[in-house]
């Protein structure tokens, strides 16, 4: 390994040292001078979370299977090293190489979440990457972001050369290619953007145009060429068992949020409720094979070392190879003292079942999500349960010696009346009723029950993606509220309540919906030192309210105004499989408080039937899959 980047010095007196050191097991090192391509792979957050997701970690191994291609790691240095790089002129650099990001062909960034927009641009700015596109020459990497954030990627469009639509394993191979050949001719960086619009799932916003209306809303939205497709497809993996897998992941010197083998066991989600983002654009819903599962399992216990391994799924009770997969599991992590964590399981007597065996000597806490406190929002939502469900569910758990209960709740929702938002803590009661009436001799101590609302954020591609968004007053109001009612429950000393930051939800919810004018408050907000946005102790709200008012954008025109459906959204000239006409058809649906069926009891022609696979392909006879549009 080449000297690091920062001296001993200065590693000395910031914060975490390891995470700038690369050099992990299972990293990445190769010959430069022997390679065709360098891709640096960036999670615009610090070390211990960037390291923790899945998605970079398949692509680091998938880019650095091939021979021509080394793909590289960097992160967003924490608030101390960020000081002393600008005040010292070090330039960003890569983990592996240890090299100027700078000298990279690509910039790959994940956008997982909209309150890491401002890092996003430190990373460039640390880097010495103009921020704005149009301004980059042939020698500055070619910038690409992906992740969910892409899927309205519009608030970045002055930022980013280029955007990756859907599941990294298909098209980048053919981009990859695209930029080898094309730099091998001596083309230019415009060239290359151009041919690159042309590969399926790679939107370049350069080369599209938008117009306004008077009132705001955009008025047309078209690609500057007829070459350059209207329209840009997701792309999918259509087997799952068919792409590689990192079965020796990297390994951090320092504890992660994620510390632990991941096994992915399934992509989407048949459940359709109707404000979840990932229930929609990872549709159709694919299983991986259990048995290739198994032996994943066994080669990254082998590989790490680690003491946990967790199951990772929208619906983890939904695989339909569950029993023998965790059977399996529970049988090695025993040999192997490992423990098994299941996320995302229902709240029934199969789910708990699982639980009960891996949690057989442990008992943890169980989270449960009922999102809503009354049956009649669950019903607007489509969350699919009922509030015997919950309560047999959590009784069950009782009787299987479970007493802490996590339970996880939205305030704003649309339709949304006070007797919804009673009914949280009333909720919250009948489960606590449901301890107490275990005889006392049987019980497993006092019952804790954790309540935590989160604010509801309208995201594109939902069936509530037209809705109004809560102003920050009401959200607190609500939260109040809730408060309050807690506070007349007989079992209140049994209940504990937690809410998420209103300012830092509306502040999401701008960007979540935005188009690319919000690309100047984002600037403003940086310049004014506006960073780490999602963790509490560096968010300013003052900053963000001085960006608008700066910019004269009023970020109520992306919360609080309700949407028409004629109206031409940011995303609508992305195709995610999920048709436009479904989710209206869902959004008149959850007016009327109606409950669609779950992708297995009964397809609604969501449009994704046309990717022929997973569900889909399960009930590739139904005619109804075919409508889409």
């Amino acid at each position: 390994m080449k000297p690091l980047a920062l001296t001993d010095e200065i590693l000395l007196t910031i914060d975490k040292p390891a995470r700038y050191l690369g050099n992990e097991t299972h990293g990445v090192i190769k010959n430069k001078e022997e390679i065709a391509i360098r891709f640096c792979m960036c999670f615009p957050d610090v070390y211990e979370i960037g390291m923790s997701h899945l998605g970079i970690q398949i692509l680091y191994d998938m880019f650095n299977r091939r021979e021509d291609t080394w793909c590289e790691r960097v992160y967003s240095p924490w608030v101390d090293l960020d000081k002393l790089m600008r005040q010292q002129k070090i330039p960003l650099f890569a983990l592996e190489s240890q090299d100027p990001v700078r000298d990279f062909d690509f910039l790959g960034i994940t956008l997982q979440y909209e309150m890491c927009y401002t890092n996003v641009l430190q990373i460039l700015d640390l880097a010495g990457i103009p921020l704005d596109a149009s301004e980059r020459t042939e020698a500055d990497p070619i910038v690409i972001g992906g992740g969910p954030c892409a899927y309205n990627p519009e608030p970045l469009a002055d930022f980013f050369d280029l955007f990756y639509i859907g599941e990294g394993e298909t098209s980048y191979p053919a981009l990859l290619d695209t930029y080898k050949a094309h730099r091998e001719k001596g083309g230019s960086r415009q060239d290359f953007l151009f041919q690159a619009a042309q590969i399926p799932g790679i939107y370049v916003p350069s080369l599209y145009e938008v117009t306004y209306k008077e009132d705001g809303t955009i008025a047309s939205f078209a690609p500057k060429n007829p070459q350059i497709p209207s329209v840009v497809q997701k792309q999918l993996v259509q087997d799952l068992n068919q792409v590689s897998y990192p079965t020796k992941p990297l390994i951090p010197f320092i504890k992660v949020t994620q510390d632990r083998v991941v096994l992915e066991i399934q992509r989407g989600c048949i459940r359709g409720c109707r404000f979840c983002q990932a229930g929609m654009i990872y549709r159709p819903t694919r299983e991986r094979d259990a048995g290739q599962l198994m032996n994943y399992a066994r080669e990254m216990l082998e590989a790490t070392g680690h003491e946990e391994i967790s199951l990772s799924s929208l619906s983890s009770s939904d695989y339909s190879q569950l029993p023998e997969l965790v059977d399996f599991l529970i049988q090695t992590a025993g040999q192997e003292c490992v423990n098994i964590s299941l996320p995302s399981l229902r709240i029934d007597a199969f789910s708990l079942d699982v639980m009960s065996k891996v949690q057989d000597v442990k008992k943890t806490s169980l989270t449960f999500a009922p999102e809503a406190g009354t049956q009649r929002m669950r019903n607007v939502i489509n969350k699919g349960l009922t509030e015997e469900d919950i309560l047999s569910g959590a009784a069950l758990a009782f009787a299987g010696g479970w007493n802490k209960v996590k339970l996880y709740f939205m305030l704003g929702l649309p339709t949304e009346e006070e007797e919804d938002i009673r009914g949280i803590p009333q909720l919250a009661e009948k489960i606590a009723k449901r301890y107490y009436e275990i005889p006392k001799e049987q019980r497993n101590g006092k019952c804790q029950i954790t309540i935590s609302t989160s604010f509801f954020v309208p995201k594109p591609f939902t069936p509530f993606q037209w809705a109004a968004m809560d102003t920050q007053e009401s959200f607190l109001r609500k939260a109040h509220l809730v408060s309050q009612e807690m506070k007349e429950q007989l079992n209140r000393k049994s209940m504990k309540y937690n809410w998420h930051e209103a300012d830092v939800s509306v502040l999401e919810g701008v960007f979540a919906r935005g188009d690319r004018r919000l690309g100047a408050v984002l600037r403003k907000a940086y310049q004014k030192g506006c960073l780490y946005d999602s963790w509490s102790e560096c968010f300013h709200a003052e900053w963000w309210q001085e960006a608008f008012a700066e910019t004269g954008i009023d970020p109520a025109f992306y919360t609080s105004r309700p949407r028409s459906t004629e109206e031409i959204l940011p995303w609508d000239f992305l195709d995610v499989g999920v048709s436009k006409n479904f989710l209206m058809e869902e959004w008149e649906r959850s007016q009327q408080e109606q409950v669609t069926p779950n992708c297995r009891q009964s397809c609604q022609g969501c449009g994704a039937g046309k990717y022929r696979t997973g569900v889909c392909k399960l009930r590739k006879e139904d005619p109804s899959c075919e409508n889409s549009n």
